[in-house]
């Protein structure tokens, strides 16, 4: 089912305005949204798989992992950080529809759509280690410490345990309720960005209270009326170590962008 629906080639400081208030995909609200909202300013960009549908996104180290959804078309890679070498890659055997992935010690965790299997692989290698299964959808993941956060479409984030994926906790979203969290991140200074599907917007997140820090629109880096057939939208971002940059691409986008989060 179709549903949300390397190396750095140019340079360059563009600042893309931000959205003042989410659309009613987002949140049921019919007031103007007081969030604060932050500026995407793209410091590079490079090249990105258009036959990518992409549903994980993140950086290790010098390794960048993504992976790609669709039954029948699922797969993981590895690659270098600047996408110039890919070292590993792992494919779904259908019908699992791959989702978020996240680093977790010595495993590299994988979700599926609807399938209720998460999947341990070797991070190195990528050859899968064992499965487990969860209730409900997998959609994102990201590690925060010594606990997993996963998102499964809604507003609520569950926790997991790294090492088993036992469920841990939740926490739900103190504003824009009814948001369909996706693809995560975990900062490195403990927050939480996520992909608000169907959505270019990106929600920065609490996750120890539920509250929603900033909005972040990102709809101007590869607008809609743009996209080449069969591109979808926004969903990838991860975090470059040593950096306040973060990585961004979307489903079948040809491009990913290098870009940091500024005050609007």
């Amino acid at each position: 089912m179709e549903r949300k629906r390397r190396a750095p080639v140019a340079a360059g400081k563009i600042v893309l305005s931000t959205a003042m208030c989410l659309a009613a995909a987002i949140t049921a609200c019919d007031r103007a949204d007081d969030t604060p909202s932050l500026r995407v300013e793209v410091i590079a960009t490079r090249p990105h798989d258009t036959q990518s549908f992409t549903e994980g996104l993140e950086i290790d180290g010098d390794t960048l992992y993504e992976s790609t959804g669709l039954s029948g078309l699922s797969d993981i890679r590895a690659s270098t950080l600047d996408g110039a070498h890919e070292f590993a890659r792992a494919e779904l055997a259908a019908p699992l529809f791959g989702e978020g992935i996240t680093r977790a010690g010595d495993l590299l965790w994988q979700l599926t759509y609807r399938d209720g299997i998460a999947l341990a692989r070797d991070p190195k290698t990528l050859a899968e280690l064992r499965r487990t299964t969860y209730e409900g959808e997998g959609w994102g993941l990201c590690t925060r410490g010594e606990r997993i956060v996963m998102s499964n479409g809604g507003d609520t984030l569950t926790f997991r345990d790294r090492n088993t994926f036992a469920p841990t906790g939740t926490i739900t979203l103190t504003s824009h309720r009814g948001s369909r969290l996706n693809e995560l991140d975990c900062a490195p200074d403990g927050s939480v960005y996520a992909n608000a599907w169907p959505t270019d917007t990106i929600l920065h997140i609490d996750p120890e209270t539920g509250a929603v820090l900033h909005t972040i629109d990102a709809s101007a880096l590869y607008p809609r009326a743009e996209r080449l057939p069969g591109a979808d939208v926004l969903n990838g971002i991860a975090a470059v170590p040593g950096t306040d940059h973060f990585l961004l691409t979307g489903k079948k986008w040809p491009t990913t962008y290098e870009v940091r989060f500024t005050p609007a």
